[in-house]
């Protein structure tokens, strides 16, 4: 008798998940027609970035954004909107970075000016500058096989940003190391200065900053970031066997720690009050452009899902909350912060969710997650097709929520639209308000809402 039950209860079984489905794709075209009907993101992008401007860690920029960013999330009718504080750094670029450099030929010096960037955090080269030989090097291989040229040179990295690979982050996660290190790597063996091939795949002459860092072992010496057309002509003087000789004069300074915030807003849980999903960006940008798209892009995506979700009068099974860090750039301390202080008070994270790579065409979400929750994920998928995610990454996630995996082993999940584009802009002055497309800065935070929602009620 039982053998002929089965049949029934199965079809039971999927004409109730059909349902779901088919419950899912309303709610989630709702929270579609109520994005790309609306223009407050893109408003209050225009607001955070041609209003207020970048948003370096220790800047007014900074502070004025997260004033701004906790009255729109009141303005929202967040249950709950709050800052949660934390020390961030205190680099100022000091000035404009200047940088030349010069040759000879037929017996007459030839000049010419570099566009660049100071890196971040790096010390300036006081009042005077620094003139030296250059040394070019391809790899920090090949600084070991030149170690004994390096000493009172300047130390020109031409290092290529991995043209061959098709995702561009896998050009940066493989290079941009060399960001970091290049200054106490080059001071180790004597130099005087560096210069770097900017991290960008873009085919103007804007200057890419960055965070790099200092070993107490070696002299802090200046660095800067060169435009890639720049870099070319030196490329090409170098191989033409002309001995280059370069000027950089820089200001930069660190300042002592200050005080800066995580802004936070909270759609309270119906159900489980005390379990979390965390949604965010980054607040802060570099000193240079207006952060547009990292991550001007990502703090409206989040502020626009709370949005949405309170016009549709959306009341979360769990507590969601919508977090806007601080210090991503050249610190991690917002990020730090937060999973922190969520392992102090023992909560419970269910799931993490971040966009920072721009506010591009939607692509991919990568997911870190148990195994055995792929099988839920893969009976979203079909959600998501009209709305162009068409991919799945078995991995993901983002630097803000990194800690709150380390800390609280919390599921992490990262928005991942087309990064063709992305890294002609990133961290550079043409990361601007008008580089965003409003439709697919829209598109992003709908992918992003509907699966706040897919997790919110089915759990992972």
């Amino acid at each position: 008798m039982r053998k002929y039950v089965i049949l029934p209860l199965l079809l039971i079984v999927f004409a109730g998940k059909a349902q779901d489905l088919t419950e899912d794709s309303v709610f989630i075209k709702r929270i579609s027609t109520e994005i790309l009907s609306s223009n407050d993101a893109y408003d209050n992008l225009w607001y955070l970035t041609k209003k207020i401007g970048h948003r370096l860690a220790g800047s007014q920029g900074m502070v004025k954004s997260e004033l701004w960013a906790l009255e729109t999330f009141k303005k929202y009718q967040a249950d709950n909107a709050y800052f949660q504080q934390c020390l961030v750094p205190n680099w100022k670029r000091g000035g404009k970075d200047v940088a030349m450099v010069s040759y000879r030929e037929n017996g007459k010096i030839k000049k010419y000016t570099l566009n660049v960037l100071a890196l971040g955090n790096s010390l300036g080269s006081g009042p005077k500058g620094i003139t030296a030989p250059v040394l070019v090097v391809k790899s920090f291989d090949d600084l070991e096989a030149k170690k004994d040229q390096v000493k009172g040179k300047i130390v020109f990295y031409d290092i290529p940003f991995g043209d061959t690979l098709v995702n561009p982050f896998e050009s940066y996660r493989t290079y941009a190391g060399y960001r970091g290190a290049v200054p106490s790597r080059s001071a180790k063996y004597g130099a005087v200065g560096v210069l770097l091939r900017s991290m960008s795949h873009s085919t103007d002459n804007f200057p890419h900053t960055g965070a790099t860092r200092y070993n107490d072992s070696f002299p802090k010496i200046p660095a800067v970031a060169v435009g890639l057309r720049d870099v070319a002509k030196m490329s090409e003087w170098n191989a033409q066997g002309k001995q280059l000789t370069a000027f950089i004069k820089t200001n930069g300074k660190m300042m002592p720690d200050t005080i800066g915030n995580n802004v936070i807003a909270e759609l309270k849980g119906s159900e489980f009050p005390d379990e979390y999903i965390t949604v965010g960006g980054h607040l802060d940008s570099w000193d240079v452009g207006e952060g547009a798209h990292d991550d001007g892009a990502g703090v409206v995506q989040t502020i626009e899902i709370l949005r949405a979700f309170k016009a549709l009068g959306y009341e979360p099974k769990r507590t969601i909350r919508f977090v806007l860090f601080a210090n991503e750039e050249n610190g991690l301390r917002g990020g730090n912060k937060y999973a922190e202080e969520a392992k102090a008070k023992n909560e419970k994270h269910l799931f993490a969710l971040e966009s920072d790579a721009g506010g591009f065409t939607p692509r991919t979400i990568g997911l870190t997650i148990p195994e055995t929750a792929w099988t839920k994920v893969e009976s979203w998928k079909q959600l998501f097709v009209p709305y162009n995610i068409t991919s799945w990454d078995k991995s993901g996630g983002g630097a803000d929520i990194g800690p709150l995996a380390r800390l609280l082993k919390t599921p992490l999940g990262g928005y991942e639209p087309d990064s063709q584009r992305y890294f002609d802009h990133h961290h550079a002055d043409n990361d601007v308000f008008e580089a965003v497309n409003i439709r697919e800065l829209k598109l992003g935070a709908i992918n992003m809402a509907a699966l706040i929602y897919l997790v919110d009620k089915y759990g992972l």
